[in-house]
């Protein structure tokens, strides 16, 4: 099919980039479990390894059932291209490779998920990056921080663990002036609920281990590619702006336009870095996709029943539920995420950090584990798993102080967790 505008959401996420396979009709598009791919003449090899021609060539670089899931995911976001890589860490540092050099840094939001921290705390220091860490509320902060050697801005959509939304459109103002690209990591809200492109944003990444999948079985992650960005305008760039090495002085920008991120990603970033999403992962996410509109319909649903239940619940300090009307980021709701706050969040139980513990502990229903976005309810204590490695500075920072929990709100029956959370809570706080 034409994955033409007028084509709904629903009809994107299950037809987009697929089509009946050409050798056998089959409908659901197979796993192409292939390591490399028979090249019909020597002209033909030697066109593709000169980037002037697109093909497959090796899975470390490319596999149609990967290529397949690439077009699905930019066609929802909104994007010209996209790149899949292992997981959610090694699409952030696909994000940054083209973009950094040593000395660079970027300009990133305290409130994010733990190991985004650490990984931009002390991993990418080897690389001779850095990071600098802002309250992205405070615009004025943000715009402080950007400096000479600012080659990106970093956020969450909704960010994990607390659920709270980016104003996007400020920040990506910020980013445009400053003359560098806004990475917005969309995970937690998928393109269903929210399209940071049509919001400023350069690139968008994705763990596509989590709501993408939605079934906990597979990780992968993802970057998706704007074609918004003129990466030739300075020489902040020059891995796709100035002449590669690699490919006979071929630029990237030059040569491929507004997919110029994309190709480098995938010629440089995937032959040199190596984070290959398997075709079997692939598989598994794309099956996903094609139900995520129904399954964030019900997160959000179920969420807002168990915020609204837990806001009223005594043993309770507070929730951090953006679709609440009591929450600071409410307005934000409708502006960036019209069609709900995701299913992510968390809460401060009254005992602290030991009443925590009790409660993981106690439910039945809910699994405590280090992921969000399964169609199953998940719970964790963020300070002694994800978050641990911080410091509680850091932590109350990242809305993960040692009294709360965060909750990934699943499509079973509301009354059920509610249920469920209300006797663990019981023995939690007896």
């Amino acid at each position: 099919m034409t994955d033409a505008p007028a084509h709904g959401f629903d009809t994107l996420q299950i037809h987009a980039g697929a089509r009946p396979d050409p050798a056998t009709g089959a409908r659901q598009t197979p796993i192409y479990q292939t390591t490399a791919y028979v090249f019909r003449d020597a002209d033909h090899a030697a066109a593709l390894f000169n980037l002037q021609e697109v093909g497959f060539i090796y899975s470390r670089l490319t596999n149609p059932t990967v290529a397949v899931l690439q077009e699905r995911i930019a066609t929802l976001e909104g994007g010209v291209g996209a790149v899949c890589c292992s997981s959610g860490h090694a699409a952030q540092i696909m994000a940054l490779f083209p973009l950094m050099m040593p000395g660079n840094n970027v300009v990133v939001s305290t409130r994010l998920y733990g190991g985004t921290v650490t990984q931009f705390t002390h991993t990418i220091k080897r690389f001779g990056w850095n990071a600098k860490f802002v309250d992205f509320d405070d615009l004025d902060a943000v715009k402080a921080a950007c400096d000479d050697q600012t080659r990106a801005v970093f956020c969450e959509a909704i960010a994990n663990p607390g659920g709270y939304i980016t104003d996007l459109d400020a920040i990506s103002a910020i980013a445009d002036e400053a003359g560098v690209p806004l990475i917005v990591d969309n995970t937690s809200a998928t393109p269903y609920l929210c399209r940071p492109i049509e919001h400023g944003a350069t690139l968008v990444v994705h763990s596509t281990t989590k709501y993408l999948t939605g079934n906990g079985t597979v990780t992968g992650g993802c970057v998706v590619d704007s074609g918004k960005f003129d990466w030739s305008a300075s020489d902040k760039f020059p891995s796709l702006s100035a002449p590669e090495p690699a490919y006979h002085g071929l630029k990237f920008h030059e040569t491929f336009g507004a997919l110029a991120f994309t190709f480098h990603g995938i010629a440089i970033g995937l032959r040199d870095l190596g984070m290959t999403m398997n075709p079997q992962a692939a598989h598994y996410t794309l099956m996903g996709t094609e139900t995520l509109s129904l399954r964030m319909d019900r997160h959000v649903e179920n969420a807002m029943k168990i915020a609204e239940w837990l806001e009223n619940d005594p043993r309770i300090d507070y929730v951090t539920y953006a679709g609440l009307k009591s929450s600071p980021y409410n307005k934000r709701v409708e502006k960036i995420c019209p069609r709900g706050a995701g299913g992510l969040f968390t809460f401060a139980v009254k005992g602290g950090y030991e009443a925590c513990v009790k409660l993981v502990n106690s439910l039945e229903i809910f699994s405590h584990v280090a992921n969000l976005g399964d169609t199953r309810s998940l719970i964790i204590h963020s300070a002694s798993t994800t978050h641990r490695q911080l410091t509680e500075e850091q932590q109350i920072a990242a809305g993960a102080a040692p009294e709360v929990v965060r909750v990934s709100i699943g499509t079973e029956n509301a009354e059920d967790l509610i249920a469920d959370l209300d006797q663990a809570l019981a023995k939690a706080t007896a």
